[in-house]
């Protein structure tokens, strides 16, 4: 499954807004800086969905705010 994430970096509180099946809104408090925003982004929607943060992995926009992000079972299952 790929999700279309809109994300806030720097944010005053962290929160995750479902805006449809596959297009998120996502607010995480670190600065969009050496890749920081994108790791809360993953940490939040790992905790969000309930699934390990090797679950996710972002496909593009690792340098915008709009991010395209798999979810996907590891091999195997």
């Amino acid at each position: 499954m790929k999700l279309t994430v809109t994300v806030k970096a720097g944010a005053k509180q962290e929160r995750i807004e479902r805006l449809d099946e596959t297009h998120y809104r996502v607010w995480v408090k670190a600065p969009p800086l050496e890749g920081r925003a994108n790791e809360a982004v993953v940490e939040a929607l790992s905790d969000y969905f309930d699934k390990p943060k090797s679950f996710f992995e972002i496909l593009s926009g690792h340098h915008s705010k709009n991010k395209i992000i798999s979810v996907s079972l590891p091999a195997g299952k």
